[in-house]
């Protein structure tokens, strides 16, 4: 299948593995692409931008296919060493970066003079038109349904995507409740050229997390996502659980008054002892709606495979039968 998306990373499928905490390593990122999609090294779990070279050079000796990088920029008081971790990447010879949370417009200039594909993640219209603008290569459009933050607009993909295809020019793929087949068919008649999976990857054999994790992932439903930090305009979708719900228990308390403070210990740190430990009551950690749609634990070669053929059985037969 070739769309825009394959044709400007350079991938087989039009399928990229989103930056995950503490789940995007060299060992999920180099199956991915050995699978003909894009893998995508979370730089923020490496402490230091030597650890992120380091796994950068680690996942280069798994895979010689494209991959990715994955860099947050975080609204925080002591901000990471970001430049630095530029470097590491233009050093590591990697041609695609995923940006998400503030703009990445005071670091374009470095990425374009390396010759690196932006793309950055967006839950509206708007920010999408915002990047577009200032020179990213394509969009990562992130519907209501997306584990993670899906911002405070709650705007779904059935809506979001085809608004997205009414502005833009650039490339963009669908993330949020991506999971199959039909999942990529529907994102491309909505105007995506791809999809964005996350929580599907985690459930994934090659996935460097603890066996509870994906098996939590498996047993949950549609149903079994939560909204937290709502009242803070940081709105977060996670996996219900003890942490979660005594989370929720302080922020109906404390109604409009809540502060970051209050809930800090269920959100700060939580990622090691859940993806490491399987601590899976330790705290908020993020999954999207499509858990529903997750019901196995395959490679990602079996499930990238799986996807694509189901695809292209959609197009070349329900699809097409729906027109005879």
């Amino acid at each position: 299948m070739k769309t825009r998306i394959t044709e400007l990373f350079g991938i087989q499928h039009p399928i990229i593995q989103g930056g995950m905490h503490f789940v995007g390593k060299a060992e999920l990122v180099s199956a991915v692409s050995n699978a003909g999609g894009l893998g995508m090294i979370t730089a923020l779990t490496q402490k230091t931008p030597e650890l992120l070279a380091k796994e950068i050079a680690r996942c280069r000796d798994m895979t010689d296919k494209p991959i990715g990088v994955n860099l947050t920029f975080l609204p925080t008081f002591s901000k990471p060493p970001y430049p630095e971790y530029i470097q590491a990447i233009i050093e590591g010879g990697v041609k695609a970066v995923e940006t998400a949370g503030r703009s990445p417009e005071e670091h374009m200039p470095a990425l374009k003079a390396a010759d690196i594909k932006v793309i950055h993640k967006c839950t509206s219209v708007r920010h999408a038109l915002k990047a577009e603008k200032i020179g990213c290569d394509a969009i990562s459009v992130d519907g209501f349904e997306c584990g993670g933050h899906p911002g405070e607009d709650d705007v779904p993909n059935f809506i979001l995507l085809p608004r997205a295809a009414e502005e833009l020019k650039i490339p963009f793929v669908a993330s949020g409740g991506m999971a199959d087949g039909r999942s990529l068919v529907a994102a491309m008649a909505l105007g995506a050229e791809g999809m964005n999976m996350g929580t599907r990857f985690i459930a994934t054999q090659e996935a460097p997390v603890h066996d509870n994790v994906k098996q939590a992932i498996v047993a949950a439903s549609e149903l079994d996502t939560r909204l937290i930090m709502r009242s803070l305009r940081n709105t977060e979708r996670v996996i219900n659980n003890a942490g979660v719900e005594r989370l929720s228990a302080i922020e109906r308390e404390k109604g409009d008054a809540l502060k970051i403070e209050d809930i800090i210990d269920q959100v700060a740190g939580i990622y090691p002892r859940v993806m490491e430990q399987g601590d899976m009551d330790a705290g908020a950690w993020s999954c999207g709606m499509v858990a529903g749609l997750v019901h196995d634990i395959p490679s990602c070669q079996m499930l990238i495979d799986r996807i694509m053929i189901e695809a292209e059985t959609i197009i070349r037969q329900r699809l097409a039968d729906a027109l005879s």
